[in-house]
């Protein structure tokens, strides 16, 4: 009688020993849940603060790159006022609004605490114009980016010619914005002030037509700087031996020079 009485009483010992285990257990975890939730109270109420506190308020915004009139309407699209938390403001949201305009290419954002937003604006630079259903700027990377209204300036090179699958238009772009760069360092007669129309034909060809001269001019869109040479050199005898007038196609698509077509008679 006397063991079993000792085996019931360790048996007691050992679930009270466990129980207190798991008391001790379930205390803890409520107290690091109480914890937890303390610091995330004073977290939030810390962030709150900040996004309203008077110290960390929009009091300036730094704009580069727009000119002023530009930076006004960016500043009224995005409905940027003093006052505004500087915490508050979302820099993605913004950066969308801001390449929404369409003359701007990217726009850069960052906070500098306490009281301004810089902005660094990218505006679109047309190197061309495109002739599709209607005519619309070409910038430096062959990107479309803008209808051409009433009011704006059409005194650039018109790209004709091409094609009406989406994915041809971007590389035919691409290829009569190079030969615009290539045309770039150039003065006088054949430089880009001069070029009048890029008009892009099939497998890489292409022909320009610049105001000084009527003749088309043909070449492959990737050898116009090697063949300028050889242009300048052809129009100059064609200039002496004053045949020039009489020229309607000077084809540099040959190894050995150019063949240069003429008015019939």
């Amino acid at each position: 009688m006397r063991k079993g009485g000792e085996s019931g009483a360790s048996v007691w010992g050992l679930i009270l020993s466990r129980l207190g285990v798991i008391g001790s257990g379930i205390l803890k975890g409520f107290l690091f849940l109480v914890v937890i939730t303390v610091v995330s109270i004073c977290f939030l109420s810390l962030y709150h603060y900040l996004l309203t506190s008077p110290y960390m308020r929009l009091e300036q915004v730094e704009m580069t790159g727009a000119d002023p009139g530009m930076r006004d309407e960016l500043i009224r699209m995005c409905g940027l006022d003093e006052g505004q938390g500087l915490l508050s403001l979302h820099l993605y949201e913004l950066k969308r609004k801001m390449e929404a305009h369409p003359w701007i290419r990217t726009v850069k954002l960052e906070r500098r605490f306490p009281h301004t937003l810089v902005v660094e604006v990218e505006k679109q630079a047309p190197a061309a114009l495109a002739r599709m259903d209607d005519f619309y700027y070409v910038n430096r990377w062959g990107e479309i980016f803008k209808k051409v209204s009433g009011s704006d300036d059409m005194d650039l090179p018109v790209i004709t010619g091409l094609s009406t699958d989406n994915m041809d238009v971007g590389e035919e772009l691409r290829q009569a914005i190079h030969v615009v760069k290539v045309l770039e360092p150039e003065e006088g007669p054949w430089s880009v002030s001069e070029l009048s129309e890029i008009h892009v034909r099939k497998d890489g060809a292409m022909s320009l037509y610049f105001n000084h001269v009527k003749a088309e001019i043909t070449f492959m869109w990737d050898e116009l700087a090697d063949k300028m040479d050889g242009l300048r050199q052809v129009t100059e005898h064609l200039n002496q031996s004053g045949k020039i007038n009489l020229v309607t196609r000077i084809n540099l698509n040959y190894v050995d020079g150019a063949v240069v077509s003429f008015e019939n008679g």
